[in-house]
């Protein structure tokens, strides 16, 4: 099906979308998604009114295109075209945004990330949505999409929120620089998650300070760093040192 539509017309394409049964539809679209040639996603775009369609199929689309193995700049458009300048159901932003950072990290890691313009309007667009974001849900959201994207240039804006923010925002902020490769775990890196670990500057969720852990014993750990993790872990609940204990036991292997 899927080599059929890469070799369709946008007509034929549009054609089978509009005229496809209702339980049928949402396979169409993630076929059309799949196919990615130029005709399917312009069949896409005429068809998909982000203002109209039923939840259920935005999402389906947007999802689709999140876990595409191979995305292209036409795509990571279509995505921003729907969802800019548009009043939409939270649940269609949401997943819309997240789709965003997915797509971009994977344009970057082909290599993607100065040649093409789409990009760098994606990054732009979690960016700039995050610097407008009020409501925490909203900044957690964004910051999800940071953590998809894995850009390096981000890597200040996430150990802001890691340190100062919320409960919410500060896990979210950890677990997005955890998706990080151990070249891009610098010293001023490792010092923030030590800062959270030991909780320096404040309390923080014991989510957010194993996930702080975790990025140092995942990255070259110094010998002090295991050192006062296996003493910090003698204050911890059971549960959680136990966690740590093997996680330190795999770094030593």
């Amino acid at each position: 099906f899927i080599q059929m539509l890469r070799s369709a017309k946008k007509r034929d394409v549009l054609q089978l979308l509009r005229k496809a049964p209702e339980e049928m539809l949402p396979f169409v679209v993630e076929t059309a998604v799949a196919a990615q040639s130029v005709a399917s996603l312009a069949a896409l775009s005429d068809f998909l009114d982000f203002s109209k369609e039923p939840k259920s199929l935005l999402e389906k689309f947007l999802y689709a295109a999140a876990f595409s193995p191979r995305p292209s700049g036409e795509l990571l458009r279509l995505v921003l075209d729907k969802l800019d300048g548009k009043q939409l159901a939270p649940e269609v932003q949401e997943t819309g945004i997240v789709a965003v950072g997915s797509l971009v990290g994977k344009l970057c890691r082909q290599k993607l990330c100065g040649l093409q313009q789409e990009v760098e309007r994606g990054v732009e667009t979690i960016l700039a949505g995050l610097r407008g974001a009020k409501e925490e849900s909203e900044v957690v959201i964004y910051l999800l999409a940071l953590g998809n994207a894995v850009l390096p240039k981000t890597i200040p804006t996430l150990l802001d929120h890691a340190e100062e923010g919320p409960t919410a925002i500060t896990t979210a902020a950890v677990s997005a620089l955890r998706q990080f490769p151990a070249r891009h775990i610098s010293g001023k890196v490792k010092r923030a998650m030590r800062r959270i670990f030991h909780e320096k500057r404040k309390n923080y969720e014991k989510t957010c300070r194993l996930a702080a852990a975790e990025i140092l014993l995942d990255n070259e750990p110094s010998p002090m760093d295991v050192i006062n993790i296996v003493l910090a872990a003698k204050e911890l609940e059971t549960e959680t040192a136990t966690f740590l204990l093997l996680k330190v036991r795999n770094s030593l292997r």
